[in-house]
């Protein structure tokens, strides 16, 4: 029953994982932006029909929201009734419904803890707002389209910076608002504007801008909407440029715009730069759909670009629970080959009183690998670090990687029987000539810490970017491989051929880091600490974590360039040792 022992080692690993993941810095004010998160999460994926997702991500709001301290019963309860009936809910309707009054709960919990005068918010708005108001009103009074526009730039650069009170008090007033402001580029952007709609576009500008401060509710739009509905409506238009019907064409770009403000937050808090481009962009694209000369080459490489940006941010995480269970699988693999091969090699030596040592270091292993998680969790969740989760969930994706390409060239090197052999009796014949129990013990020490050092990283690379379900399954279905491994390795030792696992495992180590290089440059890229340049003809493949810009090649073209130097250098010493 030694061996499983060994399988303690990788649960303690995993339990280091989960302090990694789960620890969160305790701060003076209360925060629950990690909740609305959540809560976002689980809006998307039902809104994809990704059930599984948006479960997950109500599981991971609740287990949030049990670490909080609330006083005010009356918000707590209304958010527990809430998160009730999303985890319980029996259709994708009834978990939006539920989804929504949670967050509606959570916003009042926050106004009951964080006291604010919304109508003084309100009137406070329409204060501020007003001044630029008249002079776009007197602008469009005189019928001159040069002050018209000038005006309109100015009261739109002056809405982006004073939106917030409505987009947080009245999210459909604030999309009524957007669409009016929109429309108002789009007939400025015409070759003759028409003053008559401007007119009308303003004063129904001016009358949302009113009921908003007068504290009048906004009817908002039926229907549910998603990043995919925006992609929809883009191959919509695109349809009907190519058919020449460009006036549906017009159409639906202004459906596109008038849909935008209840799916913009998701392109906002991920692409900063994308958010502004469509907002300024697409109004004149409908536009330039209705002029006499219509550049259909021009505006079909804009909708283009606009739908492959968004599928960048609609497919930002795609880790599955194999990409779990292969890191495990492998990191374990290892360790128990090692052990397994210093047991057999005592037996063999008559050396069996020496077995507890290698427990012994397995066991020291262990403990430092959990305090190593310890540690990690302490440095990535310090107030210190002015970073976003993205930026350092990116950062750790390439930290990942490197000490994979790594890995993955240390088991190439030993996918030769002859360099596995001696590499094991170079280990085993340094220990067995001192004679020392510290020698064994190291070597059992360094074969468990190092792979569980790794595994931590690993699994800190990918595990903020994937469910909950999928991240303890793949986890799962690794610890029953490796148990029935321990098992076969035991009775058959010394008999299977070690080598062919590492060539195998190599290869999919290097699979695995291809892909994480993708994902964690593409993270780096949505919050802008590297630039984007789109390759517009290659597609999304975010299973394999390929995205087509040139960031992202270049990364994965290191990777290949450094598996294939590793594979001529191989054969290489081989033909010189033969």
């Amino acid at each position: 029953m030694k061996h499983f022992l060994k399988h303690c080692s990788q649960i303690a690993i995993i339990l280091g994982l989960i302090i990694l993941t789960s620890i969160h810095p305790v701060s003076a004010a209360v925060s629950y932006s990690h909740l609305y998160i959540s809560i976002s999460d689980a809006i998307m994926s039902s809104k994809q029909d990704q059930d599984k997702e948006a479960i997950d991500a109500i599981k991971t709001f609740q287990s949030d929201w049990k670490k909080t301290d609330v006083n005010t019963s009356s918000e707590k309860k209304a958010i527990e009734s809430s998160l009730d009936e999303a985890l319980n809910a029996s259709s994708k309707e009834d978990r939006l419904t539920a989804l929504t009054k949670l967050s509606k709960a959570l916003t009042a919990l926050e106004k009951a803890e964080n006291p604010v005068d919304e109508q003084a918010e309100r009137t406070g708005f329409l204060k501020t707002i007003t001044p630029a108001l008249n002079l776009l009103d007197n602008a469009i009074q005189t019928g001159d389209l040069e002050k018209i526009e000038s005006q309109y730039n100015q009261f739109n650069a002056f809405w982006n910076k004073n939106e917030r009170p409505v987009r947080e008090h009245d999210i459909a007033a604030y999309g009524q608002i957007e669409t009016q402001i929109s429309f108002m580029r789009m007939t400025l952007a015409d070759d003759n504007p028409n003053i008559d709609s401007l007119t009308d576009q303003f004063d129904s500008l001016k009358k949302a801008i009113d009921n908003f401060a007068a504290g009048k509710k906004t009817a908002t739009q039926s229907g549910t909407y998603s990043l995919q509905t925006l992609l929809d409506l883009i191959d919509e238009a695109k349809d009907q440029i190519d058919e020449e019907e460009y006036s549906k064409a017009s159409a639906t770009i202004k459906k596109f715009i008038t849909t935008w403000p209840n799916v913009e937050g998701d392109i906002r808090t991920k692409n900063a730069s994308l958010y502004t481009k469509i907002e300024s962009d697409m109004p004149i694209i409908a536009s330039n759909l209705m002029k006499d000369a219509i550049d259909e080459k021009d505006i079909k490489s804009q909708l283009n670009n606009f739908k492959q940006q968004i599928q960048l941010i609609q497919g930002d995480q795609n880790y599955s629970f194999w990409d779990s269970a292969l890191i495990l699988l492998r990191e374990g693999l290892e360790a128990l080959l090692i052990i397994i091969a210093l047991i057999a090699f005592l037996k063999k030596s008559g050396q069996t009183h020496m077995e507890r040592w290698i427990y012994i270091g397995a066991g020291i292993g262990i403990g430092l690998s959990a305090v190593a998680a310890i540690l990690m969790s302490t440095l990535f969740n310090s107030t210190t670090i002015n970073t976003s989760r993205e930026m350092l969930e990116g950062y750790i994706g390439l930290a990942a990687a490197a000490m994979m390409i790594g890995v993955g060239v240390w088991m190439h090197s030993k996918s030769n029987i002859k360099s596995w052999n001696n590499y094991i009796a170079k280990q085993m014949n340094h220990a067995m000539s001192k004679q020392s129990v510290w020698a064994m013990a190291f070597i059992s020490f360094l074969s468990v810490f190092r792979e569980g050092a790794e595994t931590l990283v690993f699994y800190a690379g990918i595990a903020p970017k994937m469910s909950t379900f999928d991240f303890t399954l793949g986890i799962g279905i690794a610890l029953l491989i490796l148990i029935v491994v321990a098992i076969v390795l035991l009775r058959a030792s010394g008999k299977i051929p070690i080598h062919y696992f590492f060539a195998v495992a190599t290869i999919l180590i290097y699979l695995l880091a291809f892909k994480i290089i993708g994902v964690s440059i593409h993270t780096l890229q949505l919050t802008d600490v590297l630039p984007t340049s789109i390759i517009s003809e290659l597609p999304v493949w975010a299973n394999i974590g390929f995205y087509p810009t040139i960031e992202t090649i270049i990364g994965q073209s290191i990777l290949i360039f450094l598996v294939i130097v590793t594979f001529f250098y191989k054969r290489h010493n081989e033909k010189a040792v033969n």
